[in-house]
């Protein structure tokens, strides 16, 4: 069963988490989906994603521990990578690798009762990706945040920039719809070159988020056809013959 719902509104992709009996919690296979996803929303025609979660009691809850994913397999930046604009559309709670998948998007429009969480600190585990948040955020407040964990409303994240706006509960999807459908016809060379400006030279990346760069990149060898092809010509004593896949 798909763990993602993916739809095309025009020139804009929805994605929406759709596991609302696990409070839309990120599992392995969730990951993976999205991953897969968004590079082919990348590699599109498509200029503008949406993502949310299916109700309005959860974003999501976070890693699924019943099926511990890689999850910086879902986060932008990370995971993957798109010049292309990414609204977050949130309700509920937004907990642990949840948070860091939103606060790596463009715009957040949070429903009132969005609660950003962070538990980690009590949990004795960290990925270390959300210290990116002191990035994006005035310093003590990712702070309380990150290590107090103490949760954070829609109104507190949206004085402090991490929420760009607050809607009413049930109408976040609608807000972000317009807003991605105003980003798309708009000059996509100029939203593509502002967002990697922004990301590559303005942000700074976390250690974690370097690591996870470097990770999905190496990958792509790993997992590439040419490799297969390189030890299959090896075996056979002959001379490979390359592809670039």
């Amino acid at each position: 069963m798909a763990q993602i719902t993916i739809e095309q509104h025009g020139k804009v992709t929805l994605f929406t988490i759709n596991r609302p009996a696990r409070k839309n919690a990120i599992c392995k296979d969730t990951a993976l989906e999205l991953q897969a996803g968004f590079a082919e929303f990348d590699a599109s025609e498509q200029r503008v994603a949406v993502i949310t979660g299916a109700g309005n009691d959860a974003f999501s809850s976070g890693a699924d521990v019943s099926n511990l994913p890689e999850l910086w397999r879902c986060i932008p930046g990370s995971g993957f990578t798109t010049d292309k604009p990414i609204i977050a559309a949130t309700a509920g709670w937004v907990v642990g690798g949840a948070m860091v998948l939103t606060m790596m998007c463009d715009l957040i429009v949070a429903a009132e009762n969005t609660k950003f969480s962070y538990p980690e600190a009590r949990l004795g585990f960290t990925g270390g990706m959300i210290a990116g948040l002191a990035a994006r955020i005035p310093h003590k407040a990712a702070m309380d945040l990150i290590l107090l964990g103490r949760a954070m409303d829609a109104r507190r994240a949206h004085g402090i920039g991490l929420v760009s706006d607050v809607v009413p509960t049930g109408k976040q999807l609608e807000v972000a719809m317009e807003q991605a459908q105003t980003l798309a016809a708009s000059a996509p060379l100029v939203l593509t070159t502002i967002k990697r400006f922004v990301n590559q030279h303005v942000l700074p990346k976390s250690p974690a988020e370097a690591m996870s760069e470097t990770i999905r990149q190496l990958n792509v060898v790993r997992d590439s056809a040419d490799i297969k092809e390189g030890v299959a010509a090896f075996r056979e004593k002959r001379a490979p013959v390359y592809t670039g896949r």
